[in-house]
Protein backbone atom coordinates (compact mmCIF):
# COMPACT_ATOMS: atom_id res chain seq x y z
CA UNK A 1 0.00 0.00 0.00
CA UNK A 2 1.45 2.99 -0.87
CA UNK A 3 2.35 5.42 2.09
CA UNK A 4 -0.22 8.48 0.95
CA UNK A 5 -3.04 5.51 0.97
CA UNK A 6 -1.93 4.51 4.42
CA UNK A 7 -1.10 7.69 6.39
CA UNK A 8 -3.25 10.47 3.94
CA UNK A 9 -3.72 12.92 7.39
CA UNK A 10 0.20 13.18 7.83
CA UNK A 11 0.50 13.87 3.82
CA UNK A 12 -2.34 16.89 4.41
CA UNK A 13 -0.39 17.23 7.77
CA UNK A 14 2.72 17.84 5.61
CA UNK A 15 1.21 20.46 3.07
CA UNK A 16 -0.71 22.21 5.84
CA UNK A 17 2.84 22.67 7.70
CA UNK A 18 4.73 23.65 4.82
CA UNK A 19 2.24 26.75 4.14
CA UNK A 20 2.03 28.13 7.27
CA UNK A 21 5.64 28.44 6.96
CA UNK A 22 5.53 30.23 3.94
CA UNK A 23 2.92 32.40 5.36
CA UNK A 24 4.66 33.21 8.51
CA UNK A 25 7.40 34.33 6.00
CA UNK A 26 4.77 37.29 4.93
CA UNK A 27 5.54 40.91 5.74
CA UNK A 28 1.46 41.27 6.36
CA UNK A 29 1.87 38.52 9.20
CA UNK A 30 5.19 38.94 10.73
CA UNK A 31 3.97 42.62 11.15
CA UNK A 32 0.50 41.44 13.10
CA UNK A 33 1.75 39.59 16.61
CA UNK A 34 -2.38 38.17 16.68
CA UNK A 35 -2.60 36.40 13.52
CA UNK A 36 1.42 35.60 13.94
CA UNK A 37 0.73 33.65 17.83
CA UNK A 38 -2.23 32.02 15.83
CA UNK A 39 -0.17 30.31 13.10
CA UNK A 40 2.47 29.66 15.19
CA UNK A 41 0.27 27.86 17.47
CA UNK A 42 -1.08 25.49 14.20
CA UNK A 43 2.66 24.96 13.41
CA UNK A 44 3.81 24.06 16.86
CA UNK A 45 0.51 21.16 16.80
CA UNK A 46 1.38 20.06 13.44
CA UNK A 47 5.36 19.38 14.10
CA UNK A 48 4.63 15.76 15.87
CA UNK A 49 2.69 14.57 13.12
CA UNK A 50 5.34 15.77 10.27
CA UNK A 51 8.38 14.79 12.53
CA UNK A 52 6.48 11.36 13.19
CA UNK A 53 5.49 10.89 9.43
CA UNK A 54 9.63 12.29 8.31
CA UNK A 55 10.90 9.83 10.67
CA UNK A 56 8.26 6.77 9.27
CA UNK A 57 9.18 7.44 5.69
CA UNK A 58 13.04 8.01 6.27
CA UNK A 59 13.20 4.55 7.27
CA UNK A 60 10.91 3.25 4.50
CA UNK A 61 12.97 5.18 2.07
CA UNK A 62 16.20 3.39 3.91
CA UNK A 63 14.63 -0.31 3.90
CA UNK A 64 13.63 0.26 0.32
CA UNK A 65 17.47 1.09 -0.28
CA UNK A 66 19.11 -1.52 1.75
CA UNK A 67 16.89 -3.95 -0.21
CA UNK A 68 17.84 -3.29 -3.29
CA UNK A 69 21.50 -3.42 -2.72
CA UNK A 70 21.16 -6.75 -0.48
CA UNK A 71 21.65 -9.22 -3.34
CA UNK A 72 25.43 -7.09 -3.88
CA UNK A 73 26.33 -6.56 -0.41
CA UNK A 74 25.72 -8.74 2.89
CA UNK A 75 26.02 -5.99 4.75
CA UNK A 76 22.79 -4.27 3.06
CA UNK A 77 21.11 -7.63 3.92
CA UNK A 78 21.89 -7.17 7.64
CA UNK A 79 20.80 -3.62 7.72
CA UNK A 80 17.56 -4.44 5.76
CA UNK A 81 16.37 -6.59 8.81
CA UNK A 82 17.64 -3.80 11.13
CA UNK A 83 14.92 -1.54 9.29
CA UNK A 84 12.70 -4.26 9.05
CA UNK A 85 12.39 -4.28 12.77
CA UNK A 86 12.63 -0.77 13.31
CA UNK A 87 9.65 0.34 10.56
CA UNK A 88 6.65 -0.87 12.92
CA UNK A 89 7.81 1.09 15.78
CA UNK A 90 8.22 4.35 13.78
CA UNK A 91 4.65 3.58 11.79
CA UNK A 92 3.15 3.25 15.31
CA UNK A 93 4.51 6.46 16.60
CA UNK A 94 3.23 8.32 13.75
CA UNK A 95 -0.48 6.54 14.69
CA UNK A 96 -0.23 8.14 17.93
CA UNK A 97 1.43 11.24 16.87
CA UNK A 98 -2.05 11.50 14.41
CA UNK A 99 -4.86 11.29 17.41
CA UNK A 100 -6.03 13.84 17.23
CA UNK A 101 -4.96 16.38 20.39
CA UNK A 102 -7.12 18.88 22.51
CA UNK A 103 -7.07 21.12 20.54
CA UNK A 104 -6.64 23.50 23.23
CA UNK A 105 -3.72 22.12 24.84
CA UNK A 106 -1.22 24.61 23.50
CA UNK A 107 -3.44 27.50 25.41
CA UNK A 108 -2.75 29.13 28.09
CA UNK A 109 -4.60 28.54 31.64
CA UNK A 110 -7.14 30.58 34.49
CA UNK A 111 -6.77 28.60 37.72
CA UNK A 112 -9.55 29.58 40.28
CA UNK A 113 -8.70 27.57 43.50
CA UNK A 114 -11.57 28.30 46.48
CA UNK A 115 -11.56 26.86 50.16
CA UNK A 116 -14.31 24.60 51.11
CA UNK A 117 -15.44 23.01 53.62
CA UNK A 118 -13.23 23.41 56.89
CA UNK A 119 -12.99 27.16 57.48
CA UNK A 120 -9.37 28.37 58.36
CA UNK A 121 -8.35 25.06 57.68
CA UNK A 122 -9.41 24.96 53.83
CA UNK A 123 -8.53 28.59 53.60
CA UNK A 124 -4.89 27.69 54.76
CA UNK A 125 -5.02 24.51 52.49
CA UNK A 126 -6.08 26.70 49.40
CA UNK A 127 -3.18 28.88 50.25
CA UNK A 128 -1.01 25.27 50.33
CA UNK A 129 -2.27 24.54 46.19
CA UNK A 130 -1.77 27.97 45.55
CA UNK A 131 2.00 27.68 46.36
CA UNK A 132 2.37 24.23 44.96
CA UNK A 133 0.64 25.50 41.85
CA UNK A 134 2.97 28.74 41.75
CA UNK A 135 6.42 26.61 41.73
CA UNK A 136 5.05 23.99 39.35
CA UNK A 137 4.97 26.70 37.35
CA UNK A 138 8.20 28.29 38.06
CA UNK A 139 9.78 24.76 37.25
CA UNK A 140 8.29 24.55 33.72
CA UNK A 141 9.33 28.10 33.01
CA UNK A 142 5.66 29.49 32.87
CA UNK A 143 4.58 32.48 34.40
CA UNK A 144 1.93 33.22 36.77
CA UNK A 145 -0.23 36.34 37.53
CA UNK A 146 -2.64 36.59 40.35
CA UNK A 147 -5.92 38.24 38.70
CA UNK A 148 -7.78 38.05 42.32
CA UNK A 149 -7.40 36.75 45.76
CA UNK A 150 -9.31 36.89 48.89
CA UNK A 151 -6.97 36.14 52.17
CA UNK A 152 -7.64 35.47 55.78
CA UNK A 153 -6.18 36.85 58.73
CA UNK A 154 -4.14 33.55 59.34
CA UNK A 155 -2.52 34.03 55.48
CA UNK A 156 -4.87 31.20 53.84
CA UNK A 157 -6.71 31.96 50.53
CA UNK A 158 -10.36 32.27 50.60
CA UNK A 159 -10.27 32.10 46.92
CA UNK A 160 -7.81 33.44 44.25
CA UNK A 161 -8.12 33.21 40.54
CA UNK A 162 -3.94 32.78 38.71
CA UNK A 163 -3.25 33.49 34.42
CA UNK A 164 -0.61 30.70 34.25
CA UNK A 165 1.08 31.53 30.44
CA UNK A 166 4.08 29.97 28.71
CA UNK A 167 6.73 31.74 27.22
CA UNK A 168 6.80 32.44 23.58
CA UNK A 169 4.35 29.48 21.40
CA UNK A 170 5.22 25.96 22.85
CA UNK A 171 4.08 22.38 21.29
CA UNK A 172 0.94 21.12 21.98
CA UNK A 173 2.10 18.82 24.50
CA UNK A 174 4.16 21.43 26.23
CA UNK A 175 1.37 23.90 26.83
CA UNK A 176 0.09 25.20 30.12
CA UNK A 177 -3.51 23.59 29.31
CA UNK A 178 -1.82 20.29 28.27
CA UNK A 179 -1.02 19.85 32.12
CA UNK A 180 -3.36 21.67 33.98
CA UNK A 181 -6.50 20.78 32.20
CA UNK A 182 -6.54 17.38 35.00
CA UNK A 183 -6.42 19.69 37.69
CA UNK A 184 -10.07 20.30 37.87
CA UNK A 185 -12.06 18.97 40.55
CA UNK A 186 -12.02 18.84 44.48
CA UNK A 187 -8.72 18.17 46.36
CA UNK A 188 -9.39 16.74 49.86
CA UNK A 189 -6.69 17.13 52.85
CA UNK A 190 -6.32 15.26 56.04
CA UNK A 191 -3.78 16.77 58.63
CA UNK A 192 -3.68 18.24 61.97
CA UNK A 193 -5.03 21.81 61.44
CA UNK A 194 -3.05 24.87 63.18
CA UNK A 195 -6.62 25.92 64.45
CA UNK A 196 -6.93 22.62 66.43
CA UNK A 197 -5.76 22.23 70.05
CA UNK A 198 -6.50 18.57 70.82
CA UNK A 199 -4.08 17.40 67.74
CA UNK A 200 -6.86 15.80 66.37
CA UNK A 201 -6.65 14.97 62.27
CA UNK A 202 -9.67 16.61 60.32
CA UNK A 203 -10.40 16.64 56.71
CA UNK A 204 -11.80 19.49 54.60
CA UNK A 205 -11.30 20.67 50.59
CA UNK A 206 -10.46 23.09 48.43
CA UNK A 207 -12.22 23.21 44.62
CA UNK A 208 -9.77 24.01 41.90
CA UNK A 209 -11.20 25.01 38.09
CA UNK A 210 -9.50 25.81 35.21
CA UNK A 211 -10.16 26.75 31.79
CA UNK A 212 -8.14 27.64 28.70
CA UNK A 213 -7.27 31.38 28.17
CA UNK A 214 -9.12 32.99 25.20
CA UNK A 215 -6.74 35.40 23.18
CA UNK A 216 -7.55 38.54 22.95
CA UNK A 217 -8.97 38.89 19.01
CA UNK A 218 -10.48 34.94 19.75
CA UNK A 219 -12.94 35.11 16.78
CA UNK A 220 -14.79 32.12 18.64
CA UNK A 221 -16.18 33.72 21.49
CA UNK A 222 -18.17 37.25 20.59
CA UNK A 223 -19.77 39.44 23.03
CA UNK A 224 -22.25 41.77 22.98
CA UNK A 225 -21.72 44.86 24.98
CA UNK A 226 -25.22 44.92 25.59
CA UNK A 227 -25.12 41.70 27.37
CA UNK A 228 -22.80 42.91 30.22
CA UNK A 229 -23.69 44.88 33.20
CA UNK A 230 -20.12 46.19 35.14
CA UNK A 231 -20.17 47.61 38.38
CA UNK A 232 -16.59 49.76 39.72
CA UNK A 233 -16.17 49.45 42.89
CA UNK A 234 -12.45 50.38 45.19
CA UNK A 235 -9.88 47.56 45.51
CA UNK A 236 -9.66 46.07 48.66
CA UNK A 237 -6.91 43.88 50.23
CA UNK A 238 -6.93 41.32 53.28
CA UNK A 239 -9.71 41.93 55.72
CA UNK A 240 -11.33 44.96 53.28
CA UNK A 241 -8.22 47.50 54.14
CA UNK A 242 -8.25 49.53 50.80
CA UNK A 243 -5.51 49.27 48.15
CA UNK A 244 -6.12 52.44 46.86
CA UNK A 245 -8.12 55.25 47.09
CA UNK A 246 -9.83 54.57 43.46
CA UNK A 247 -12.61 52.88 42.04
CA UNK A 248 -10.47 50.73 40.18
CA UNK A 249 -11.91 46.99 40.43
CA UNK A 250 -14.35 45.81 38.24
CA UNK A 251 -17.52 43.15 38.43
CA UNK A 252 -18.75 42.06 35.11
CA UNK A 253 -21.30 40.05 34.54
CA UNK A 254 -22.39 38.21 31.57
CA UNK A 255 -26.14 38.60 31.48
CA UNK A 256 -27.11 35.50 29.45
CA UNK A 257 -25.42 33.21 31.01
CA UNK A 258 -24.13 34.85 35.08
CA UNK A 259 -21.25 34.40 34.43
CA UNK A 260 -19.52 36.75 37.11
CA UNK A 261 -15.58 38.09 36.89
CA UNK A 262 -13.56 40.26 39.81
CA UNK A 263 -10.42 42.33 38.57
CA UNK A 264 -8.73 43.97 40.78
CA UNK A 265 -4.74 43.46 40.04
CA UNK A 266 -4.27 45.86 37.84
CA UNK A 267 -3.63 49.09 38.22
CA UNK A 268 -6.29 51.01 36.36
CA UNK A 269 -9.78 50.66 35.80
CA UNK A 270 -9.60 49.96 31.68
CA UNK A 271 -6.85 47.66 32.63
CA UNK A 272 -9.18 45.68 34.50
CA UNK A 273 -11.87 45.70 32.00
CA UNK A 274 -9.68 44.57 29.59
CA UNK A 275 -8.09 41.53 31.85
CA UNK A 276 -12.12 40.50 33.06
CA UNK A 277 -12.91 40.56 29.41
CA UNK A 278 -10.80 38.27 28.44
CA UNK A 279 -11.01 35.96 31.62
CA UNK A 280 -14.71 36.22 31.22
CA UNK A 281 -13.61 35.15 27.14
CA UNK A 282 -12.18 31.76 28.59
CA UNK A 283 -14.95 30.96 30.34
CA UNK A 284 -17.32 31.15 27.60
CA UNK A 285 -15.19 29.55 25.53
CA UNK A 286 -14.39 26.71 28.01
CA UNK A 287 -18.72 26.48 28.14
CA UNK A 288 -18.56 26.14 24.62
CA UNK A 289 -16.00 23.40 24.08
CA UNK A 290 -17.90 21.71 27.18
CA UNK A 291 -20.99 21.57 25.35
CA UNK A 292 -19.65 20.64 21.99
CA UNK A 293 -17.18 17.82 23.70
CA UNK A 294 -20.68 16.70 25.53
CA UNK A 295 -22.48 16.34 22.10
CA UNK A 296 -19.72 14.22 20.45
CA UNK A 297 -20.02 11.87 23.63
CA UNK A 298 -16.30 12.58 24.17
CA UNK A 299 -16.62 14.79 27.57
CA UNK A 300 -13.01 15.68 29.10
CA UNK A 301 -11.95 15.01 32.54
CA UNK A 302 -14.71 16.53 34.15
CA UNK A 303 -14.38 18.96 36.69
CA UNK A 304 -16.50 18.92 40.21
CA UNK A 305 -18.22 22.23 40.22
CA UNK A 306 -18.71 21.19 43.93
CA UNK A 307 -16.51 21.47 46.52
CA UNK A 308 -18.33 18.16 48.35
CA UNK A 309 -15.66 16.39 49.83
CA UNK A 310 -17.03 12.80 48.07
CA UNK A 311 -16.50 14.46 44.98
CA UNK A 312 -12.75 14.20 45.11
CA UNK A 313 -9.92 13.74 42.74
CA UNK A 314 -6.89 13.77 44.72
CA UNK A 315 -6.30 13.46 48.95
CA UNK A 316 -3.39 15.19 50.40
CA UNK A 317 -2.81 12.71 53.41
CA UNK A 318 0.00 15.36 55.57
CA UNK A 319 0.49 12.40 58.73
CA UNK A 320 1.68 9.65 56.15
CA UNK A 321 3.49 12.39 53.59
CA UNK A 322 0.90 10.56 50.97
CA UNK A 323 -0.43 11.53 47.87
CA UNK A 324 -3.10 9.79 45.77
CA UNK A 325 -4.63 10.84 42.89
CA UNK A 326 -7.89 8.98 42.60
CA UNK A 327 -8.47 8.62 39.20
CA UNK A 328 -5.14 7.03 38.16
CA UNK A 329 -4.78 5.22 41.57
CA UNK A 330 -1.52 7.01 41.30
CA UNK A 331 0.17 7.06 45.20
CA UNK A 332 3.43 8.46 46.66
CA UNK A 333 4.91 9.14 49.44
CA UNK A 334 6.25 12.64 48.97
CA UNK A 335 4.10 15.00 49.64
CA UNK A 336 5.96 17.58 50.91
CA UNK A 337 7.84 17.50 47.25
CA UNK A 338 4.74 17.48 45.77
CA UNK A 339 3.41 20.71 47.74
CA UNK A 340 6.89 22.55 46.83
CA UNK A 341 5.74 22.26 43.16
CA UNK A 342 7.09 18.17 42.25
CA UNK A 343 4.15 17.92 40.84
CA UNK A 344 5.00 15.99 37.48
CA UNK A 345 4.59 12.26 37.77
CA UNK A 346 1.04 12.87 39.36
CA UNK A 347 -0.23 14.71 36.26
CA UNK A 348 1.74 12.40 34.00
CA UNK A 349 -0.09 9.37 35.41
CA UNK A 350 -3.99 11.37 34.14
CA UNK A 351 -2.09 12.21 30.64
CA UNK A 352 -0.92 8.64 30.42
CA UNK A 353 -4.56 8.05 31.11
CA UNK A 354 -6.17 9.74 28.99
CA UNK A 355 -3.86 8.78 25.64
CA UNK A 356 -4.95 5.53 26.65
CA UNK A 357 -8.47 6.63 26.47
CA UNK A 358 -7.62 8.03 22.94
CA UNK A 359 -6.06 5.08 21.48
CA UNK A 360 -8.54 3.05 22.53
CA UNK A 361 -11.25 5.11 20.98
CA UNK A 362 -9.10 5.38 18.05
CA UNK A 363 -9.34 1.61 17.74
Amino acid sequence: MADDEQFPAAKTALEEYRSIEQRMADPEIVSNPDKLRKLGRRHAELGAIVGAYQSYLAVRDDLEAAREMASEDPEFAEEAKRLEAELPGVADKLRTALIPRDPDDARDTIMEIKAGTGGEEAALFAGDLMRMYTRYAEKRGWTVSIQSENTTELGGVKDVQMAIRAKGTPAPEDGVWASLKYEGGVHRVQRIPVTESQGRIQTSAAGVIVFPEADEDDDEIEIDPKDLKIDIFMSSGPGGQSVNTTYSAVRMTHIPTGITVNMQDEKSQIQNRAAALRVLKSRLLAMKHEREAAEAADMRHSQVRSLDRSERIRTYNFPENRIVDHRTNYKAYNLDQVLDGDLQAVIDSDIQADEADRLANQK
